[in-house]
């Protein structure tokens, strides 16, 4: 088994022993014996005196709920929420701080906000002087690196600092490239995994999944989060709120035995499956009602599932064009935001075909993966 960065803190003494922490976690930051950080801290003689939490706070608020600044429960320390009203600690929020330590279960890809969290917090320690460490984990995705990177001008909470879609490196790894992309001159450190292959999917770990948000229930969740995601910016459900996120996809006026008829003409990957569902979502888009569609089951962790998606929304589009809709953002497209440029809107409005596109993207993501060889710790 896979031992994380947690894991290893006693052995990590010189980095932590004596310092004021302020502890950047969440309900995932666990041991392999699923013992949460503050206690693994504190029973290790590393008092942490603050505590950051990211998108859904400490203890998993449901997507896109704001969550206010508290006090620690159990070990009664000031909790700072960097998820609403401020995305980074101010100044007076490292005050009493020697070191910032960050461990959050990472899913992979760029439109996790998690990850944002991560590099507004190396920016605050590298503007204060302070150290950071991450406490790295897995990718559950493995070392595979797909999609396109981020226009700079669409930059956002959900997308930005010229990421691939897909950028294939753990959360420790991902702190060396934020320092490289800011040019940051902060003291950054990693407490690496043992036992870690950069290709490991995440049931090659042997690590129990650590539920990195509410709507990732799954490894197949994470799988479909790489294209489905791009269904928040659509009014059909990509199953927030039912037992399987980002596997079901639906609305209320879809025929579902016509979409997949459609589908099984359009999609042959040998490493998926799929079939007519209806589901009802308990909260999210039409929640209460009974939405008709699609339940895809990958077969296998090399699943790359963004195609699929891609085909999937087009073909909504075409079979109900009165009925499919595209939200907003900020002002922007909601799909602009989290795809990161206009590439997909082309694709669906039929300037692009699929094959050009994903052609277009191999050559972006052959270009982060050059960039980010010198960020790797593993292998």
């Amino acid at each position: 088994m896979v031992t994380l960065g947690v894991d290893r803190i006693r052995e990590y003494g010189f980095l932590l022993e004596g310092k004021k922490i302020g502890l950047i976690t969440n309900y995932s930051g666990v041991n392999s014996q699923l013992i949460d950080d503050m206690t693994a801290f504190y029973d290790a003689s590393y008092p942490v005196v603050k505590v950051f939490t990211p998108e859904h706070g400490l203890y998993g608020a449901m997507d896109g709920a704001k969550v206010g600044d508290g006090i620690h429960p159990k070990f009664g320390v000031p909790m700072i929420s960097l998820y609403g009203t401020k995305l980074k600690p101010s100044t007076e929020d490292l005050d009493g701080i020697d070191l910032l330590v960050y461990d959050i279960q990472d899913v992979g890809l760029r439109y996790y906000t998690y990850i944002y969290t991560l590099a507004n917090c190396m920016q605050a320690a590298d503007e204060a002087g302070l150290p950071l460490v991450v406490l790295d984990r897995p990718n559950p995705l493995g070392d595979v690196i797909s999609g396109n990177r981020t226009d700079p001008k669409y930059d956002c909470f959900v997308g930005a600092h010229r990421l691939a879609t897909r950028y294939g490196l753990t959360a420790g790894e991902l702190g060396y490239y934020f320092k490289q992309y800011f040019g940051l001159k902060l003291d950054y450190q990693v407490i690496p995994m043992q036992g870690y292959v950069p290709s490991m999917k995440w049931p090659e770990t042997g690590q129990l999944w650590n539920l990195p948000s509410p709507s990732i229930h799954t490894f197949h969740s994470a799988l479909c989060y790489v294209g489905g995601c791009f269904f928040e910016a659509t009014n059909i459900s990509e199953g927030r709120g039912t037992f399987a996120p980002f596997q079901v996809y639906g609305a209320p006026f879809v025929d579902m035995d016509q979409l997949v008829k459609v589908l099984h003409e359009r999609i042959h990957d040998p490493n998926l499956a799929f079939r007519t569902r209806a589901f009802t979502p308990f909260w999210s888009k039409h929640e209460g009602k009974t939405c008709f569609g699609v339940e895809f089951i990958p077969l296998s962790s090399s699943l790359d599932f963004m195609p699929t998606a891609l085909v999937l929304m087009k073909t909504l589009m075409e079979l109900y064009p009165n009925d499919f809709e595209f939200r907003s953002y900020a002002d922007v497209s909601r799909l602009t935001s989290l795809s990161g440029d206009h590439s997909v809107d082309d694709y669906l409005a039929g300037k692009r075909i699929l094959d050009d596109l994903l052609s277009d993207w191999q050559r972006q993501s052959d270009e982060f993966s050059t960039e980010v060889k010198g960020c790797r710790i593993y292998g």
